[in-house]
């Protein structure tokens, strides 16, 4: 079982920043990939970025160039900062991982932090 507890969140203007935390439980951090995915209002979930445990990123064609993950394993923290933020970023954040438990692949997801960007 991991639990992640994301932050960060808030109501910020076109053309700002804000950064987003997630915190994991568990001492295996380090060994797996993290993402940060997004849900607009009457929209799919999608991912925004990934990182692997070797620090690989990928990025939703979206917010490259914008938008940054990087994680700290001393801390078992995953972060996402955002830049030159639109109106369209704005959504509901959510933390992922995954862990493969008796063969079978479980996908773990945060409570989810709400980011609205609107002047």
């Amino acid at each position: 079982q991991v639990q992640l507890v994301e932050s960060g969140g808030g109501l910020v203007q076109p053309g700002g920043s804000l950064g987003l935390s997630c915190v994991a439980s568990g001492s295996s951090f380090r060994l797996y990939a993290m993402a940060w995915y997004r849900q607009a209002p009457g929209k799919q979930r999608e991912m925004v970025a990934t990182i692997t445990s070797s620090s690989d990123t990928v990025y939703a064609d979206s917010v490259k160039g914008r938008f940054t993950i990087s994680r700290d394993n001393a801390k078992n923290t995953v972060y996402l900062q955002m830049n030159s933020l639109k109106p369209e970023d704005t959504a509901v954040y959510y933390c992922k991982t995954a862990r493969m438990v008796g063969g079978s692949l479980y996908n773990y997801w945060g409570q989810g932090t709400q980011v609205t960007v609107s002047s």
